[in-house]
């Protein structure tokens, strides 16, 4: 599987799906760490790719979705966007909105 192919199954098989610097426990830049805050206050579970660890995904995801930097966030296959978007999303409420509709309601106590 080349890698564009790796990337297609990896959007397409996750509904709530961040491309990171580091992971959620550790992340490796600024903007990473803010986009997590915002997705973890919406009380899912979502799946993440750290990019540092994955130089091809790195290099390739840019030309994949379009959008030059990181992070980024896909739900439903289609690209939300990075940092400023999701943080200004959240901020509003629709963050939320989006993934409960994606996933459904947020577990009770989460």
């Amino acid at each position: 599987m080349d890698i564009m192919e790796t990337i297609r199954d990896q959007v397409e098989n996750n509904s709530v799906l961040l491309y990171m610097k580091g992971s959620p426990n550790q992340p490796q830049c600024g903007f990473s760490a803010r986009t997590v805050q915002a997705l973890m206050a919406c009380g899912h579970r979502f799946a993440f790719v750290d990019v540092l660890s994955n130089p091809e995904i790195r290099e390739n995801l840019p030309k994949y979705g379009n959008w030059p930097t990181f992070p980024q966030l896909w739900v439903a296959g289609e690209l939300v966007g990075g940092c400023d978007i999701v943080t200004e999303m959240h901020e509003k409420g629709e963050l939320k909105t989006l993934i409960d509709e994606n996933l459904g309601e947020a577990p009770a106590g989460e």
